[in-house]
């Protein structure tokens, strides 16, 4: 999980995402509901790993979340060559569950 916990800039988000499958996933660490997800985020990325998944810290990349208009983490966005292809995006709690239905709903 160590890439995962790597804090990227905004410049390096924005260069990551303009080719191939991103899932790019928006939180904080003082997000309770955030906490409540990161420990199955690596089963979660293992599984689709077709994906690359980035983390994007809600303080840090404001203006990320700005731009993808992200109000509410734990949030996740899902880009392929830099265009979005699917969101699951407000301020509630997520769970596994709920994470996976998201992903399979945009296809693998």
């Amino acid at each position: 999980m160590d890439a995962q916990e790597q804090q990227l800039t905004d410049q390096e988000i924005l260069d990551t995402i303009k080719t191939g499958k991103k899932m790019l996933f928006f939180t904080a660490g003082w997000c309770p509901d955030c906490s409540f997800i990161k420990p199955v985020m690596p089963e979660i990325e293992a599984e689709y790993n077709q994906y690359d998944w980035v983390t994007v810290d809600r303080d840090a990349n404001i203006k990320i979340a700005q731009q993808f208009g992200v109000m509410g983490i734990p949030s996740f966005i899902a880009l392929e060559d830099g265009e979005e292809i699917g969101r699951f995006v407000n301020g509630a709690r997520k769970t596994r569950q709920e994470v996976e239905d998201f992903v399979d709903s945009i296809g693998k």
